[in-house]
């Protein structure tokens, strides 16, 4: 199985030789929920039980003899989310995190197999909803579908408990001495409860951000998509100390993508978030620093030159070189009321999470480019039905043949050409109905619909780039190479040692394959600028 694989003879051999051997008695504990930097463990004898955490320590897996303990927190550093306990006498060898690394970089077949057994338990953690978070809400919360989001889109398991329909709520609320009014809550690490937290608090309780230390990094990169995780993967694997800043969630747009079918070597396809947490992960082996979530508020210099980024949370980081991949924000509807529905009813993606709020539900989408597509595609085939409103008069024009094609084939796509969104009404934050005109007469249509998704297009994250001496095209995009005037690197924006790249980028190809092309070209430029800083060796003159 690839969650629980057995080590050959040969392999243990390789790893006793870096590692420390344990004798372990029946009832030891190895680690603990909450526990940074924890070590693996491989037994030779005995058993290790892996258990959640909670009042009955239930057990969800057991290692024995050749197998090894850890998920994703012995590659990130991060607190660990299960307990692991010998319930057998035995031996074990154990590793550092450090070490682990070290390990994983010099033999590609046991770094192949930690990765995959690290990556596939932290899905089933997913898939179980096991972990070190409980999360107490309801449906029409704002703020409970935010900390849903948050916690998706980040890859950390939880649980989720509706106080409206889960008949356990009750006795649990009990428990932790909570009141419906304080919904959401977030029982956290088996010890804290937290009342309508922010993202910041949470993230916080959870270890997700980082320490923000003071050292130099070779490159701090803005953003997390497709482009910005590349350049991180690159630049990490090839020795530069690497940190990524990122607001929300990695993935970016192409995270939330339902589906992408396009994208070199998954010819059937795969997840946004699925291919983006994969890159995630591959960052994280190669011990790239994660800030999540942050935000960059501002670029400047030091005494040495060295670049200086100021973050929303009043930290500043160094760097001696600064790559922008923040990409683009979604492009909002020009409807007075929408943002009283944005929170709870209006959705930008379509990812599992939205559509288990609207299944057997009616939804209207706006939209005609292949985001909205596979958001159509994707929700049809979770049993909405959907709606998709189209300001154009053919899909075709704005749409890959592909899913064009699919959606005519879909029963419960609608696809009304000619058509804008005229009104929204509802009460209490909540989307009930949702009106539009279509057609050359523009009669009306209001159909009672609780869920609008929103893909029409999008603008770049730029605006604090201008007081940093950042030159920007008309629309707002980041100008680089021969736009950027004087002799520069192709990714190189007007400030030397800064590099554009992704969708923010001025000309950029909005598509992932550019993104990741980008990020892998960027970093051969910022080798190439970081050389030229070096002083060169004095020559020594002739007697």
């Amino acid at each position: 199985m690839r969650d629980n694989p057995n080590l050959s003879p040969e392999q243990i051999d390789h790893i006793r030789s870096v590692a420390q051997l344990r004798s372990v008695q029946a009832g030891e504990v190895l680690y603990e929920p909450s526990q940074p930097d924890v070590p693996l463990f491989i037994v030779l004898e005995g058993n290790v039980s892996i258990s959640r955490t909670g009042e009955d320590d239930k057990i969800l897996a057991v290692r024995e003899a050749t197998q090894f303990t850890g998920e994703m927190s012995v590659i990130s550093g991060k607190r660990s989310l299960l307990k692991a306990r010998v319930t057998g006498d035995g031996s074990v060898l154990e590793l550092s995190r450090d070490k682990v690394l070290s390990l994983m970089a010099k033999d590609t077949e046991l770094g192949e197999i930690f990765m995959e057994a690290f990556v596939a338990r932290r899905l089933l953690m997913i898939q179980l909803g096991e972990g070190n978070v409980v999360l107490f809400g309801t449906k029409i919360s704002a703020r409970t579908l935010a900390l849903r989001e948050f916690l998706t889109r980040n890859a950390h398991p939880f649980s989720y408990v509706d106080i409206d329909s889960d008949s356990f709520a009750s006795e649990l609320m009990e428990k932790l001495a909570v009141r419906n009014s304080e919904i959401p809550v977030v029982y956290c690490n088996n010890r804290y409860v937290l009342r309508n937290p922010s993202i910041a608090e949470l993230a916080q309780c959870l270890d997700l951000n980082i320490n923000t230390d003071k050292s130099v990094r070779d490159v701090v990169v803005i953003g997390a998509g497709p482009a910005g995780l590349a350049a991180a993967v690159y630049a990490a694997s090839e020795g530069l100390r690497t940190l990524v800043i990122e607001k929300s969630a990695p993935g970016g747009q192409a995270g939330s993508s339902s589906r992408i079918e396009n994208y070199l070597g998954f010819p059937t396809g795969i997840s946004g978030m699925n291919l983006m947490a994969r890159a995630y992960h591959q960052a994280q082996k190669f011990g790239v620093e994660m800030a999540i979530p942050n935000e960059a508020i501002s670029l400047g210099a030091d005494a040495g030159g060295r670049f200086t980024l100021g973050l929303h949370i009043g930290e500043r980081l160094r760097a001696r070189s600064v790559v922008l991949a923040m990409g683009v924000r979604y492009r909002r509807l020009d409807i007075d009321n929408l943002g009283m529905f944005e929170a709870s009813s209006v959705h930008y993606w379509a990812s599992p999470l939205e559509a288990r709020l609207c299944a057997g539900q009616e939804v209207a989408l706006v939209g005609a480019g292949n985001s909205a597509g596979q958001g159509a595609v994707y929700l049809a085939g979770q049993g909405a039905r959907v709606w998709m409103l189209v300001r154009g008069s053919d899909l075709s024009a704005t749409m890959s043949r592909y899913l064009v094609e699919r959606i005519r084939g879909l029963a419960n796509v609608n696809v009304v050409t000619g058509a804008t969104i005229s009104g929204l009404e509802g009460r209490e934050d909540v989307l009930e109905v949702v009106r539009w005109r279509s057609g050359a007469d523009g009669d009306e249509v209001r159909r009672e619909i609780k869920h609008l998704f929103l893909f029409i297009g999008a603008e770049p994250k730029t605006g604090w780039l201008g007081a940093a001496g950042i030159g920007l095209d008309p629309k707002g995009f980041i100008l680089t190479g021969e736009n950027a005037g004087g002799r520069r690197h192709a990714l190189e924006t007007t400030r030397r040692g800064v590099f554009a790249i992704g969708d923010a980028r001025s000309g950029s190809i909005k598509r992932v394959a550019a993104g990741v092309g980008e990020g892998a070209a960027a970093v051969a430029q910022i080798h190439a600028y970081l050389a030229a800083l070096r002083p060169r060796p004095r020559a020594i003159e002739p007697a």
